[in-house]
């Protein structure tokens, strides 16, 4: 079996951000069968365009060197996922969450989501970054806004329609963020 060896594993205090294995299908194919849960990321999907979201997923890393990561937690259990993702047509690269059911309200995706932000500015340099969340998502613009990000604009994604951009803050205005709460 090949693997993807050039992902890197990101940890924080109670999580570890892994590559995705095949195991983790089962995860993601029961996450996109449930309308209630998966809606605000393009859901539902049948068990074959799940296939095909979990591959692209993969081949993200492959092509692109960042995707959506699997959380762990120190007991074992796989959570959600948390990464990046700017596929073909998309305004820029955007950090995302999913949290899988029984995972939600927990924190673990805030946790994750400001752990992949920093990757991204301290490893791969990029500036601020952007959360696309569909109207109507509100645990997800709750999440967005915990992590001090703000609502800039819509946007139209040639796959999901209108989309709200809420622009996460700089590497830069972090740290003053940090310095003022010291």
């Amino acid at each position: 079996m090949t693997r993807l060896t050039n992902i890197p594993t990101l940890s924080t205090e109670r999580l570890t951000l892994r590559v995705p294995v095949e195991a983790d299908f089962e995860h993601v194919a029961t996450f996109f069968a449930s309308k209630k849960h998966s809606w605000g990321f393009g859901g539902p999907l049948d068990r074959t365009e799940a296939w095909r979201w979990f591959a692209t997923n993969l081949g993200h890393f492959a092509l692109k060197g960042f995707g959506f990561w699997f959380l762990d937690t120190a007991e074992g259990e796989t959570v959600g996922m948390v990464g990046l993702w700017g596929p073909e047509g998309w305004n820029e690269t955007e950090l995302g969450w999913v949290m899988f059911e029984g995972a939600e309200g927990k924190g673990y995706a805030r946790e994750a989501a400001a752990a992949v932000r920093a990757y991204a500015y301290d490893t791969l340099g990029w500036g601020p970054l952007c959360s696309n969340i569909f109207p109507g998502n509100d645990r997800s613009v709750v999440l967005a806004e915990r992590l001090g990000a703000k609502l800039e604009a819509e946007w139209e994604s040639p796959t999901h329609g209108t989309e709200l951009v809420y622009r996460h803050p700089s590497k830069q205005d972090l740290a003053g963020m940090k310095e003022m709460t010291e």
